[in-house]
């Protein structure tokens, strides 16, 4: 009996060249990390050169999410038609100009119109990322490679965050955009040579020399080849938004966009504005920037704590655990501390909780969505989960207008987690 490709790589042992294929992912991952956030390490320069205030400020820092989630949305479909591969390279093209032109910006509108165009690639590559891991990894270790991907967004922006304060200790915020530009580029060969396009999607998809592709790949990873596609499926397969609610597939897909939307708000409240707030309360660029670095280093060790986890409960429990706990915390951020110290402490704790939730909910996509939609459905969800990445930023920088304090401030971005919290306990997950 003829061996589904896929089925090959499922349950066979994890190889070189497929663990190296993974890492991409993850780096690649780290890449959109610090692309997102280097409008955030710019923002003090950005507000002070411009003369701009915070409810301006917010629509600057909200400008690539909004590109994001129409690139998750769009270049996540399109990933599912033409290939992961073909639609990584030209996310990487579309972010390492974005990060170039960011540079030579003169104006607040200029400066968002790249933002936005650059956020179309970053979404595309965070929805591509996702399946490709899912899709490269075997069974036994898919929740933990998804899990480490996401936690890739944290390490780049702590990597790429260290960089960038020294940068705007010595030099311009303009400087921030150059390096990310720069590090785009290198990727652009790298990814090249070492991303072969997926087998779950070549087999799905088809074609006169699908067989072909999938052994080489094969080949490339250490595995044993194919002999023969598995049978094609009765109807053409076409990759639509019905699809995602369709009868069996729309809880799901409602659950984790709503779950995904809210709790970004929260996500990304805390991420695009600490540098702003630690500026105001009177300390420089440079020192506003460690406070948003300690935030990541907490993302990052949260991702780490329940990526192992996932080897012992339940995704959804741990999930909705660090969405309550993110929900305290960000309160907790609001209150402020008496030193800087205190703050990137409160700061870490708080990135720890939001980004493992984060996390969690990549891996529920990976679950919930099967092949044939994977790349789709995490750009839905995505997609229109980044409506709430979006709206984080420009609501957070109304209310600071509307001269609400810091504390009333971050107890209604909060919320967010604790409503997704709310959602996630109508989500069935495998294993419950």
């Amino acid at each position: 009996m003829t061996r589904d490709p896929q089925s090959i790589l499922s349950h066979g042992a994890m190889r070189p060249l497929q663990i190296a294929a993974v890492v991409l992912c993850i780096l690649l991952n780290a890449l959109d990390g610090f692309d997102v956030l280097a409008i955030s390490f710019a923002s003090p320069g950005i507000a002070s050169e411009w003369g701009i205030d915070r409810a301006a400020l917010g629509f600057v820092l909200s400008m690539e999410l909004i590109g994001m989630a129409v690139g998750s949305l769009v270049l996540g479909n399109l990933a599912d038609r033409i290939g992961r591969r073909p639609t990584v390279l030209g996310c990487l093209v579309v972010m390492a100009g974005g990060m170039g032109l960011a540079s030579l910006a003169n104006s607040v509108i200029e400066l968002s119109l790249i933002r936005l165009a650059t956020g179309l690639g970053i979404g595309g590559m965070l929805a591509c990322t996702n399946a490709l891991v899912a899709e490269f990894s075997n069974d036994r270790h898919r929740n933990l490679a998804v899990a480490i991907m996401a936690a890739g967004y944290p390490m780049g922006a702590i990597i790429g965050g260290s960089i960038a304060t020294g940068l705007l200790a010595d030099g311009h915020w303009r400087d921030v955009f150059v390096f990310g530009a720069i590090i785009t580029g290198v990727f652009l060969p790298i990814a090249w040579v070492l991303l072969p396009e997926s087998i779950g999607y070549l087999a799905q998809k088809r074609g006169p020399n699908a067989l072909e592709r999938i052994n080489a790949t094969l080949r490339r990873f250490g595995h044993e080849i194919a002999q023969a596609l598995p049978p094609a499926p009765e109807k053409a397969h076409s990759v639509s938004i019905a699809q995602l609610f369709a009868p069996g597939l729309a809880r799901v897909t409602i659950v984790l966009t709503l779950a995904y939307f809210c709790h970004i708000m929260t996500f990304y409240y805390i991420l695009k504005w600490i540098p702003k707030i630690v500026v105001d309360m009177g300390y420089v660029a440079s020192r506003a920037g460690d406070v948003l670095v300690w935030a990541n280093v907490g993302g990052l060790l949260g991702a780490a704590l329940l990526s192992v986890m996932t080897y012992r409960f339940g995704v959804r429990a741990l999930v909705i655990t660090a969405m309550l706990a993110s929900t305290v915390l960000v309160s907790l951020f609001g209150q402020g501390q008496a030193t800087l110290g205190g703050l990137a402490l409160v700061a870490a704790a708080a990135g720890f909780c939001t980004n493992a939730a984060v996390v969690g909910l990549y891996a529920l996509f990976a679950r919930g969505f099967p092949t044939s939609v994977r790349a789709g459905g995490t750009g839905f969800a995505i997609g229109i989960g980044r409506g709430g990445a979006a709206l984080g930023p420009i609501v957070a920088g109304l209310l600071f207008n509307a001269g609400l304090g810091l504390g009333y401030v971050s107890l209604l971005m909060a919320m967010g987690s604790l409503i997704a919290a709310g959602a996630l306990l109508f989500l069935k997950e495998q294993g419950d």
